[in-house]
């Protein structure tokens, strides 16, 4: 298969400054470095070149969306306002997101960038696309920036395929560990998006991603939580794959998947209390590829999103797109096996309670 890869050196420079994690530093906060920083990225793109799978990937050259096609998403004041803190120099979007000068070019990149991979996988130039891009955005709704995110990249790019290629039914399926609440509500009441978000429960954003939240108006079972309970391992991805995830798509008959890929559900994330390892990524990357063969001819896009271990998310990153290109490269997690050890990597019943409820939702889809 052809797997496009969007990535540009500039994803790196957007500068979120010396906060300690996700506070500013202060006379009793200690200055460190910001959780969402360039580094898992580079290292997953590093990763990348030294496995030798780069060559076996398209590059896809990302451009800047314009302000029209952000608009399709966002508020003319939100857009107004990242441009603002970005032109000024430093300013925060909102609480845990700040940002300095030339963001909100880099956010356009980004937007770009999503847009790319997803012209690349409509018009046939390639049969699926990872895009590395930052900052990331499905946290952003359409007139706040938030929990790290700027614009709503995969969201921008879903309008436009829409706009320009004509495409009627798109689904995603949020992998990150944090709920995709940016996602949900720019398509809370549309019915030609399904939004899927597996997520830790009430993580973040704070009170958000129930079970209850299904979509309103026209939208009405369009969007599907699965809030996991903290402790969630491969298991219980896999379960709630096999018993909501792809029956959903199976109902809805997309003719793309977009995927906002974090990787911050991981053993070894400090933003998250899951026990994902990369063969449990890998997996979930197979069964998301199975069903886009069998559903909209293989048809996907995966936009890059969290994920906070500089250590781990390169091999989780490395697994998924193996996936994507059919190519194994032959490089060796050093987590894998150790974390395959660890107790509660299969489904627990208190987990698939969850899934069941999150299932009884898939009859909603029509």
């Amino acid at each position: 298969m052809a797997t496009g890869f969007v990535f540009h050196e500039l994803y790196l420079w957007h500068n979120t400054w010396n906060w300690n994690q996700v506070f500013p530093p202060s006379l009793t906060v200690q200055p460190g470095t910001h959780a969402e920083n360039p580094e898992t990225k580079r290292r997953l793109r590093n990763l990348l070149e030294v496995s030798g799978i780069l060559d076996h990937l398209v590059t896809i050259k990302p451009r800047r969306a314009t302000v029209e096609e952000l608009s399709r998403v966002h508020t003319p004041a939100h857009i107004a306002k990242i441009r603002e803190i970005s032109d000024r120099g430093y300013g925060d979007a909102s609480a845990l997101t700040p940002l300095g000068a030339g963001s909100y070019e880099i956010a356009l990149l980004a937007a770009g960038g999503a847009i790319k991979a997803m012209e690349a996988v409509i018009t046939g130039e390639v049969d699926n696309a990872y895009a590395l891009i930052r900052p990331p955005g499905h946290h952003a709704t359409a007139d706040v920036g938030m929990g790290f995110c700027l614009f709503s990249n995969a969201a921008i790019a879903i309008r436009h395929a829409q706009q320009l290629h004509g495409l009627t039914r798109i689904a995603t399926v949020d992998w990150d560990v944090h709920h995709g609440n940016g996602t949900q509500s720019i398509f809370y009441d549309d019915p030609s998006v399904l939004s899927i978000s597996l997520h830790q429960d009430n993580l973040f954003p704070a009170n958000s991603g129930a079970i209850a939240e299904n979509g309103e108006g026209k939208g009405k079972g369009f969007n599907i939580n699965v809030p996991l309970p903290p402790g969630s391992g491969p298991g219980a991805y896999a379960a709630a794959f096999e018993r909501v995830v792809i029956p959903a798509l199976t109902r809805f008959k997309p003719e793309l998947i977009v995927v906002p890929s974090g990787f911050d559900a991981s053993g070894v994330d400090p933003m998250g209390r899951m026990l994902m390892n990369s063969s449990g990524y890998r997996r979930l990357a197979r069964m998301l590829l199975d069903a886009a063969r069998a559903l909209c001819g293989g048809r996907l896009v995966m936009t890059h999103e969290g994920g906070y271990s500089e250590m781990y998310v390169p091999y989780c990153g490395l697994a998924v797109i193996e996936e994507l290109c059919g190519h194994r490269t032959g490089v060796e997690d050093p987590w894998d096996q150790l974390m395959g050890q660890w107790g509660g990597m299969s489904a627990q019943p208190h987990q698939t309670a969850i899934i069941d409820q999150a299932a009884e939702l898939v009859k909603n889809i029509n």
